[in-house]
């Protein structure tokens, strides 16, 4: 028969676990009363329009227009003039050839240049004015919004039935395209037309965890946990940069996004979930490319409020699952 605890001891644990329920209930409130409900989606001026090919400014589109491209790809870039070339090479040279054996097939590429301070959009441009300015956009964003943020920007002004989101440093192959095409073709039929099918690095995992020092592999499992915990069950990689999106599963899930930084996926993964969109995992090659802008102590600290806040604010009902327009 176990004892009682004496007096003092009972005390103690009560008043620790008061303590621990109080600051739970503290970090709540912060959470609800810094929440923005809805961040404006303000574009300035100059983000209205893009600089095409013969150097003539044009009114940028949006996506609540009708498709008139089978494909966009949308590049977050931030300080890329050296990391841009690559990817870019590799993803026109892929296009250029699809379209060939397929003259059906449109593409558009948008850069968006997250308020670099180098030449990135002069590297764009180069791009731009090399294979018409119908194929290649450049969009600079006056002021630098994070990855998600210039991502957001680029989804809406694009004008593909797809849309693809892609890293500036090329780690994924772009050919594998395909695999994540054929991972949201095999979710039809789509419900209310949306869909998302996101590239995956979970295969490399014990590839990776031998070439990182343990103090970055007890970081990727921490957070790993918490996206699990906290947000989403069924995706094993949430970070990769590479997903594919109907344009109708673009539009609501961007339109809803509050995170604008780095832990901007899985929040889009989390609406979508809760949006019942239908989501793929797909397998896909990546290398890591030298260049990162991730801190690796900071930027996963950073990451992991933003996971808790990101479930704590739907909790509280601070955020909603509603869309809004890009003014």
């Amino acid at each position: 028969m176990a004892l009682p605890l004496p007096l003092p001891e009972a005390v103690a644990l009560l008043a620790a676990f008061l303590l621990l329920l109080l600051l739970l209930l503290l970090i709540c409130v912060i959470a609800h009363v810094t929440a923005i409900k809805m961040p404006a989606l303000h574009r300035y001026e100059e983000e209205k329009f893009f600089i095409n090919s013969e150097g003539r400014k044009e009114s940028v589109p949006s996506i609540h227009d009708p498709p008139t491209k089978e494909l966009s790809v949308v590049v977050p870039s931030y300080n890329e003039e050296d990391r841009l070339p690559l990817m870019m090479d590799e993803a026109m040279d892929f296009l250029e050839k699809r379209q060939k054996q397929d003259p059906s097939f449109t593409y558009e590429v948008i850069v968006v240049d997250d308020g670099s301070k180098d030449q990135t959009t002069k590297v764009a441009m180069k791009y731009c004015k090399k294979y018409g300015s119908d194929k290649v956009r450049v969009l600079s964003l006056v002021k630098n919004r994070g990855k998600g943020g210039a991502v957001r920007m680029g989804v809406f002004i694009s004008r593909g039935k797809t849309v693809l989101m892609a890293d500036a440093d090329g780690a994924t192959k772009f050919a594998d395209i395909e695999k994540v095409e054929e991972g949201l073709n095999n979710l039809q039929p789509w419900p209310n037309q949306m869909a998302i099918s996101c590239g995956s690095r979970a295969h490399l995992e014990k590839d990776s965890i031998a070439k990182r020092s343990y103090f970055r592999t007890l970081l990727m499992y921490g957070f790993h946990f918490l996206v699990w915990f906290l947000c989403v069950k069924e995706i094993r990689d949430t970070q990769c940069g590479f997903k594919l999106f109907t344009r109708e599963a673009a539009l609501r899930t961007f339109s809803t996004l509050h995170v604008e930084r780095w832990a901007f996926d899985v929040e889009l993964l989390y609406i979508a979930q809760h949006l019942r969109i239908p989501i793929a995992e797909v397998a896909v090659n990546w290398t890591e490319i030298e260049g990162s802008k991730l801190v690796p102590f900071w930027s996963w600290l950073q990451m992991g409020r933003d996971l808790l806040f990101i479930r704590l604010r739907y909790m509280t009902g601070a955020w909603q699952l509603e869309t809004r327009k890009c003014n």
